[in-house]
This record gives C-alpha cells, structure tokens and sequence, in this order.
C-alpha cells in the first residue's frame, strides 16, 4: 500500500522549504557608503554634493536612505531635513546641498533594513564645504563588525567636536 500524499501538506511543506531558503537573504546588516566627490561624467549623479550606496552584506541593494544636517549657524543650532533623490542605479542615491554655506555642518545619514536595523554614517563637513572625514559607527561581535546604533548624544558630541576644530 501507497502512502497518500495530501496537496495541502505537499503546499505547506513546499513553503516552509521556500520560507527558509530566504532567512539568508535578509539576515544580516545593512551596509552604507558615502561616496564624495561624485562622478561628473555620470548623467544619474552629476551636481550631486555626494551619493549614498547602500548594501545588504557585499550586496548593492536599495534600502530606504532618510537624514538630516545638524549645524552651528551664529551661535545658534540648526536641524535641516534632507532630501534624497533616486538614480538610475540600484542601491544609490544622490544628495544635493540643501544647508547654508555659513556655519558648522555634520550630515547624518541612516539607511534602513527593518524598524531595528539601521546603519548610519556621520559625515563631517570642512569650512570650505568640502567633506572633511566619514564615520561609520560600529562594534565587534565575534569576528563581525556591525553597525552601532548612534543616539542623539552621539550627534551632539560630533558637532561639538567639530566646531571645537572651527570647522
């Protein structure tokens, strides 16, 4: 005698078999590159300030990428939203300048793989506008580095940091 196999097992087995084979797929943290200066022969980013390249491992994947500039303009803290507009390559986009040219600037900029998986990069800006250094906050587990989570502390301290330098 057979043994009967039922289609609805033979479904729930097939899916659970699929449901595992992704876990590696989205397991893991997100990674972010700042890339500065942008290529000017490159129609998708040209005139940006710099682009964002974010990464699933060793993998170029679009992640939501959201940030702010946080400056010191005359004595006074300033808190600016930035945009970020979508290229034609996968995993990068591009960010225009849309802070004032006077003051103290640090760009935060964090991209997203979940609710409770980010990565963020903290890019100080020189006096001249340029880019004066990348950070990446992150922390050894094992033989991983992995991205750390940055608190508005961690924000604070950079730019205080920064306009100590009289950048």
């Amino acid at each position: 005698m057979r043994p009967t196999v039922r289609p609805r097992r033979l479904t729930l087995a097939a899916l659970a078999l699929v449901a595992l084979a992704a876990l590696p797929a989205v397991a893991g943290p997100p990674w972010i590159a700042i890339e500065y200066p942008v290529n000017p022969y490159d129609a998708a980013t040209r005139d940006a300030f710099l682009t964002v390249r974010t990464y699933h491992h060793g993998t170029q994947v679009g992640l939501p990428v959201s940030g702010r500039a946080e400056g010191m303009v005359a004595g006074a803290r300033r808190t600016i939203a930035l945009t970020f507009d979508s290229t034609s390559h996968a995993g990068v986009v591009a960010l225009r300048k849309q802070w004032p040219t006077e003051g103290t600037w640090l760009l935060v900029i964090q991209a997203a793989q979940g609710p409770n998986d980010a990565v963020t990069a903290m890019v100080e800006l020189a006096r001249d506008g340029t880019v004066r250094q990348v950070r990446v906050p992150t922390r050894r587990s094992g033989q991983w580095v992995l991205p750390q989570q940055v608190a508005s502390a961690d924000v604070e301290g950079a730019l205080r940091e920064a306009v100590a330098r009289g950048n």
